[in-house]
């Protein structure tokens, strides 16, 4: 049995199978690639779900990380630490925000900013007690958590998990008059990703962000953006709100925002609207922590110099250029996406995305399918054209394109 096989019986036999991974088990990564246990390189396409945005091993970053070990790592926050306040500083500037909840998962950020708006309609807005509705749009993917999962459209997410918490309408996404028709009096919020990851990266219609900025504000209802797998980045902006000269009122964060170093997360608003939490209602022991905090710094440093924006539009334009020869061959139905984050969408005759994820293994690219037919090309904002080039490459001998 070689090392590969042992490390995947052992990790079948004795972890919960809520994943159906690739059989690949990685050993050491840098920058845009992964080496596995028998020392076989990848080009990793994928990114971590945009985690890895500014690739493995990243040298500032793990720098950042050393340092900070060396000092203290957790305090909770039932104390003060010297790298907390310059994170919640520098955090809200980047957002053009004022305060910082921080977390440390995507999806607790997301039942943070659930929360926010409940107690923000009940409190401001005057929304009756236990009256509150939020609208989300169908094939959303904002975690897996009980909440989560009970305005999920997606049966496998969902199924066998209830009772449902209640208090969600779900919307066509992109549909700007279904999502008007849905506000009532007693909502509170709307909760979208600007460009949906998991449903096989797709980007809503000309205009949409913006429709829905102008009806939130008109009915006074609270837009908070899902940027965890779109934003720091990804799509040529910081935020993916960006693309449509839109602000939301709620900025909910993850993934990249910890560098692929540690797990960090925050909702980012106002003070009008996360002025509303008290001592007690809210927390968590490990969010903002100085770890957590001294990574996340550097990573908002990046940010600020604009280069992995012009990277990730540099690239992206590259890459939507070469996918879009694909497109009619037979392989490939469609192509969508924005900035270096794309969906391809393989024509059954061609086989499942899953069988295609697994002919790129075998030729040293590592995607993920995602909803059947469709394999998700996300990858770090460092890789290098050259190495991107031969990543589409060896998609094209896969696809025989």
């Amino acid at each position: 049995m070689t090392s590969t096989e042992r490390s995947i019986a052992a990790a079948e036999a004795h972890s919960a199978h809520t994943y159906h991974p690739l059989p690949v088990v990685v050993a050491t990564a840098e920058g845009a690639w992964m080496t596995d246990v028998e020392g076989r390189r990848y080009l990793d396409m994928l990114a971590g779900y945009s985690a890895l945005n500014f690739g493995h091993g990243n040298r500032r970053l793990l720098d950042a990380a050393r340092a900070q070990l060396e000092r203290v790592t957790l305090t909770s926050r039932a104390f003060h630490h010297d790298r907390f306040g310059d994170f919640c500083t520098q955090l809200a500037e980047l957002c053009g925000m004022e305060l910082v909840l921080p977390m440390n998962t995507g999806a607790e950020a997301v039942e943070t900013a659930i929360k926010t708006a409940r107690k923000w309609g009940y409190k401001i807005k005057g929304v009756p007690d236990g009256r509150a509705r939020i609208i989300v749009a169908d094939n959303n993917f904002h975690g897996r958590t009980t909440t989560i999962v009970s305005f999920s459209t997606d049966a496998e997410a969902r199924a066998d998990f209830g009772p449902y918490t209640p208090g969600f309408d779900v919307v066509p996404y992109g549909d700007l008059a279904a999502l008007e028709a849905a506000v009532v009096d007693d909502t509170v919020a709307v909760l979208l990703e600007p460009v949906q990851g998991e449903a096989g990266v797709l980007v809503p219609p000309p205009g949409y962000l913006a429709g829905v900025r102008e009806l939130t504000r008109r009915r006074n209802v609270l837009f908070i953006a899902d940027e965890i797998q779109s934003g720091l980045g990804r799509t040529g902006r910081t935020f993916a709100c960006e693309h449509e000269n839109v602000v939301p009122d709620v900025y909910v964060l993850g993934k990249a925002l910890g560098g692929g170093v540690v797990p960090v997360s925050a909702v980012v608003s106002s003070r009008d609207v996360l002025g509303v939490f008290a001592p007690g209602e809210h927390g968590s022991t490990f969010g903002g922590n100085p770890l957590a905090c001294a990574v996340a710094l550097e990573v908002i440093a990046m940010l600020r110099t604009g280069e992995f924006q012009q990277r990730a539009t540099e690239l992206g334009d590259h890459l939507h250029s070469e996918l879009g020869l694909l497109v009619g061959d037979g392989a490939v139905d469609a192509v969508r996406g924005r900035g270096l984050w794309a969906g391809v969408d393989i024509n059954p005759s061609r086989g499942t995305g899953r069988a295609v994820s697994e002919e790129l293994l075998t030729r040293g690219v590592l995607v993920k399918d995602t909803h059947g037919a469709t394999i998700r090309l996300a990858p770090p904002l460092v890789i290098s054209k050259e190495d991107l080039d031969w990543g589409l490459a060896r998609l094209r001998d896969v696809l025989g394109a």
